[in-house]
């Protein structure tokens, strides 16, 4: 395969250029993507009694997440401005132990447009663990965001994508 056909980005001269989708047609998209957050007990602890000094970590985290989705385009070079028809983040606990916790982020974007919705999707999720940092580093920098990745989508010429090992990080 020649580098022209896995990298749309390059034109032919190697120059970069937003590909054009312009006569591709109009399919409903949907893509999930996660992250988790890794941190201590105590810190998880805190953020569920809200007692993280910045607030409700959780769903300001989420709001950061969904107003990331539609910024995309701005944060991503080359990537479409998409119209989003629905875009929901969650963050739920994964895993709690004596000394560690883990929080899972999922984020889910819908759209009918020509090109997909996965990075809006991956920086809805990164977005909202990096928030979810922010919000409670005063109390724990040792926190780590891992995995963050596609889990899922489907529309377009490419069809559908599960990911079969999602829904937990190898090592929580």
């Amino acid at each position: 395969m020649e580098s022209q056909d896995v990298f749309h980005h390059f034109s032919s001269d190697g120059r970069p250029h937003m590909v054009d989708v312009s006569a591709k047609p109009v399919t409903s998209r949907t893509a999930i993507a996660e992250a988790y957050i890794h941190m201590a007990r105590a810190t998880r602890d805190a953020i569920v009694h809200q007692a993280i000094a910045k607030g409700d970590v959780m769903k300001v985290a989420e709001i950061a997440g969904i107003m990331a989705a539609k910024r995309t385009s701005d944060l991503v070079p080359l990537c479409h401005p998409v119209p989003l028809h629905h875009v929901a983040v969650r963050i739920e606990e994964h895993a709690v132990e004596a000394e560690e916790a883990v929080f899972r982020v999922t984020a889910e974007v819908r759209t009918a447009h020509q090109t997909g919705v996965e990075m809006e999707a991956l920086t809805a999720a990164s977005v909202a663990a990096l928030t979810v940092y922010d919000m409670c580093k005063k109390a724990d920098r040792g926190m780590t965001i891992s995995q963050v990745r596609l889990v899922f989508k489907d529309g377009g010429a490419s069809g559908r994508y599960e990911r079969v090992d999602a829904g937990g990080p190898a090592d929580a």
